[in-house]
């Protein structure tokens, strides 16, 4: 949530921040501003609503500056308005600021300063009077060390930048427990919340540490920790260009990430195994872990911890660990995890999954598991990511930027990356013969072709999104590996059509919830072939009964019977493995959800109120 750029060193530094707040949109915010310093005053604009806004505010007082810095901001301290919105200044203009996270001691901060004029509401601005108060005490203003004894003071999670009139060649950053990223190049620093606001500029960027303090200038960015060492971040190669993070055609990025998913999966299975001797069959290998194989095989307990989407990316991952493995697996959402005393030790495996890995609930919760001497692996999608860097292993999806809120790609990609690390801990536990997770491995590859075929109902889809676009509500249900894709289709179509709809398993449906089913209801109905579509049957029956819709998924093994049940029936192929089967039938979930919002005219890529990336509690 929240976007930040910072540019220092080139002359159209106004339009470079506007076409980096620009490919931030996508992280969700409800105003958006930017402030220049030309080392005479510092020039501030901003505006409520979206990036047009400010950009027309700009067309009638253009600026030219070479050092600036702009926001995108998600509401949190303070309403949604131009008063708000960042950059904030402190009361002489001296100092001017912008801020990801929250300053969870700014009320007694704000005590601290006597009787001093606030100009917002937010817990942002406070940091701004104490970097200038700072810097008033000096006999030579030094915006670092000024912003370093501020830092040392505050409580929370941020990612914070200054400028100051005294220096306006230079942008000071600081970083807790939100992400910065800082980069140089041909003369030009930068700073950014993403690193997807540098890629026009630079693929090679280093990711600030918790604790570092960075300045930027034309010359170089030097990192120091809060007492003035020098420090080094992480530093890194982005592995994806810029068409990556354009639409190519789509109508929205939404439908280009639905329809990226062969090429992510495929990706994400790309390389996992070793090369055999002669006579022997391959063996699963997972070149990101860093954690010993006699570690993982005294493993007696697994928790996997996520948010959202991921969270049903792990309840798949649960039934995979649990089924080749044989270890316990407790899915547990992450900003509850810490809260309830887990019983975690060093035998405890924690698995975190995140898209971006800098969600905060989910890096607590590693955090929290590593301080009780248990191994963390994370499954993510974002090279040099917090969540990547902290925990003990490393699963990268490869999934590729994926700009729209609502998660698709990163979804399934996150599905694969838990059936990897099911097979790899059976073979480490001895669970598995290695030509029985060759045999897997195999069948899994098998699985981007498959989802073609799935996108290939897209039509059919459309169709049934125009008839069903105004139901009020939608039930979804599912059993085993369809509860989890049941969860994930009413979460789709609740986040970006903002109809109300909800998941329950199907066998639970006798127990409360086939009271809200009355004639007209929407019922989608996860029936794959399996060892649980009998058990299926007699529950769409259930609310068929009652006047449901019934709207099935099926595969080709089950079709012919769902047909004789349902009102409408998409068939997918039989997956490889039927712990691969979510991959599959999450696609015309997802493709329902997409087409149902544009029929409504919602906004797909920005839903209302939400956040790409989660960085604070």
């Amino acid at each position: 949530m929240c976007g930040i750029i910072g540019i220092t060193g080139r002359e159209d530094a106004v339009q470079g921040i506007l076409a980096g707040l620009k490919r931030l949109e996508y992280r969700g915010y409800d105003s958006a501003g930017l402030v220049t310093n030309d080392g005479r005053d510092l020039r501030v604009t901003k505006r409520a609503g979206k990036l047009e806004n400010l950009t027309r505010a700009l067309d009638s007082q253009p600026m030219t500056t070479s050092t600036g810095i702009g926001h995108t901001r998600w509401a949190t301290h303070g309403a949604p308005n131009d008063r708000n919105s960042h950059p904030h200044l402190d009361p002489s203009g001296r100092v001017a600021v912008v801020h990801n996270g929250i300053i969870e001691n700014y009320q007694a901060l704000k005590a601290g300063l006597g009787d001093v004029r606030f100009a917002s509401d937010t817990d942002t601005e406070v940091t701004a009077h104490l970097v200038a108060r700072e810097l008033d005490a000096q006999d030579a203003p030094d915006l670092l060390l000024a912003v370093r004894r501020v830092v040392a003071q505050l409580r929370g999670a941020y990612s914070i930048c200054f400028v100051a009139v005294d220096d306006p060649t230079t942008i000071v950053v600081a970083k807790h427990e939100a992400p910065l990223i800082v980069a140089h190049a041909d003369g030009v620093g930068y700073c950014a919340s993403d690193v997807a606001a540098l890629i026009d500029h630079t693929r090679d960027v280093a990711a600030l540490l918790d604790g570092q303090i960075a300045r930027i200038s034309p010359e170089g960015v030097e990192v120091f920790d809060v007492d003035g060492n020098e420090a080094e971040p992480h530093r890194y190669t982005v592995d994806w260009d810029l068409d990556a993070a354009e639409k190519k055609g789509y109508e929205h990025f939404m439908l280009k990430e639905i329809h990226e998913q062969p090429q992510a999966v495929h990706d994400t299975l790309l390389d996992r195994h070793t090369s055999p001797s002669p006579g022997e069959p391959p063996r699963l290998h997972l070149d990101e872990l860093r954690i010993d194989e006699r570690e993982l095989a005294r493993i007696d307990k697994v928790f996997i911890v996520a948010c959202g989407t991921s969270l049903h990316a792990g309840m798949v991952g649960k039934l995979a660990i649990e089924h080749w493995a044989g270890i316990p697996v407790d899915v547990e959402v992450a900003s509850e995890f810490r809260y309830r005393d887990p019983i975690v030790d060093p035998h405890t495996l924690v698995i975190a999954l995140s898209q971006s890995g800098e969600t905060v609930d989910t890096i607590a919760a590693a955090s929290h598991a590593r301080d009780q001497r248990a191994p963390v692996i994370s499954i993510v999608n974002v090279v040099g990511s917090t969540l990547a860097r902290e925990a003990d292993g490393v699963i990268y999806t490869h999934a590729g930027p994926e700009v729209a809120v609502a998660s698709t790609k990163a979804f399934t990609t996150q599905i694969v990356g838990t059936l990897l690390l099911g097979l790899y801990l059976a073979q480490v536990r001895g669970r598995m013969y290695a030509t029985e997770t060759a045999d897997i491995l195999t069948r899994l590859q098998q699985i981007p072709d498959a989802i073609t075929q799935a996108l290939n109902l897209d039509q059919e889809i459309r169709e049934l999104a125009q008839r069903y676009h105004d139901v009020d509500y939608t039930m979804f249900i599912g059993r085993h590996a369809g509860l989890p894709i049941a969860m994930e289709g009413a979460l789709k179509l609740k986040e970006i059509s903002y109809l109300h709809a909800e998941a329950f398993p199907a066998g639970e449906m006798k127990h409360g919830p086939i009271a809200l089913i009355e004639p007209g209801t929407l019922v989608i109905a996860l029936a794959p072939a399996g060892h649980v579509f009998a058990k299926m049957v007699s529950n769409i029956q259930e609310v068929k009964a009652r006047g449901a819709s019934i709207l099935a998924i099926g595969t080709d093994g089950s079709t012919a019977d769902l047909k004789e049940h349902a009102d409408h029936v998409l068939t997918l192929p039989e997956p490889p493995h039927e712990l691969a089967g979510p991959v599959l039938s999450v696609i015309p979930l997802q493709l329902f959800s997409y087409h149902v919002a544009t029929l409504r005219g919602e906004d797909v890529d920005q839903p209302r109120n939400l956040a790409k990336t989660v960085t604070v509690e």
